[in-house]
């Protein structure tokens, strides 16, 4: 079969021909890949920046897909750490972590929706106690995951959805997504009286930011939830201490690891009914495998899916 291949950290993969997949457990399954989409965490994974990333080369990247099983049913599927991802014709999937998809299901849609859709998804519905009225901040909402945070923050019942980012083109878009509010990063304190921070940016920015939001406040008292989520500014954030005395302040981490493995799993239906739905404006970029070298190293903020 054709699958693209890595076989070095700082070189794009190579599609070339690869070995057959083969089913080693009671779970397994080996599936034909219908779409696979090429996110943050697969280019960090597959870099070795990733926290969770391993070491062993060569690879075939990819963390998810859709993909269509022995029996002719369509599921999306996500891949445990392994050296034989989706990024391939065929792949071997744990059944335990896929969920069946409706037929007439769009996999390009899905595809690139579910991983960036996952984590504030996750993060609202499994790491905090999230509650409709709840007022929520989204930094980093002019990137693909924190634009569908935004979206989903409304979905779940937030009161109000403030969305800050740098470009003011993208932020201009996001009143029509649910967004009440936006502001740059630069103001950052026009959301000081939210309950809850969705943090796609953290580094430098968030640390500089946290004094100047929380000295803001109406009442220092009440609690704001900081969820980190994404690293764009940086892996390491300087916190002030003094933000963490002077006001009610959590900062708690999700993602891998801080939310188990099998709540992710059982989101997945729910998430992928609502993605297909058309609650969530998703905006995929299909590209042939065959020209993954190029589409690794692009820059949009389409979510880019991968065609075998």
């Amino acid at each position: 079969m054709r699958a693209a291949v890595l076989s070095a950290f700082d070189a794009p993969p190579v599609y070339r021909d690869h070995p057959e997949p083969v089913a080693s457990g009671d779970d397994e399954m080996v599936v034909r890949v219908l779409a696979a989409g090429l996110h943050h965490l697969t280019r960090s994974k597959a870099n070795g920046a990733h926290y969770s990333s391993g070491s062993a080369l060569p690879l075939v990247p990819g963390v998810d897909a859709v993909v269509r099983d022995e029996a002719g049913q369509l599921r999306y599927a996500a891949l445990d750490d392994t050296r034989l991802g989706t990024f391939a014709e065929r792949t071997v999937i744990d059944v335990r972590r896929s969920v069946l998809l409706p037929d007439g299901a769009d996999p390009v849609r899905i595809a690139a929706a579910m991983n960036p859709a996952m984590s504030s998804w996750v993060a609202l519905r499994r790491r905090i106690a999230f509650h409709p009225g709840r007022r929520v901040l989204v930094i980093g909402a002019t990137g693909n995951a924190g634009r569908m945070a935004v979206q989903i923050a409304r979905l779940l019942g937030a009161a109000q959805v403030i969305a800050a980012g740098r470009d003011e083109s993208r932020l201009a878009a996001l009143p029509a997504l649910g967004a009440d509010l936006t502001c740059t990063l630069d103001d950052i304190a026009c959301a000081a009286d939210v309950d809850v921070v969705l943090d796609y940016v953290w580094g430098d920015f968030s640390a500089a930011a946290m004094l100047p939001m929380l000295t803001a406040r109406a009442d220092r008292t009440a609690p704001l939830t900081w969820v980190q989520i994404g690293s764009m500014a940086g892996p390491t954030a300087p916190v002030p201490s003094a933000a963490l005395r002077s006001a009610r302040l959590q900062i708690v981490g999700s993602g891998i690891g801080s939310v188990p493995a099998r709540d992710f799993l059982a989101e997945l239906p729910s998430l992928a009914e609502t993605i297909e739905s058309g609650a969530i404006d998703v905006r995929p970029r299909p590209i042939p495998l065959a020209e993954v070298a190029e589409a690794w190293t692009a820059t949009t903020t389409d979510r880019i899916v991968l065609l075998p």
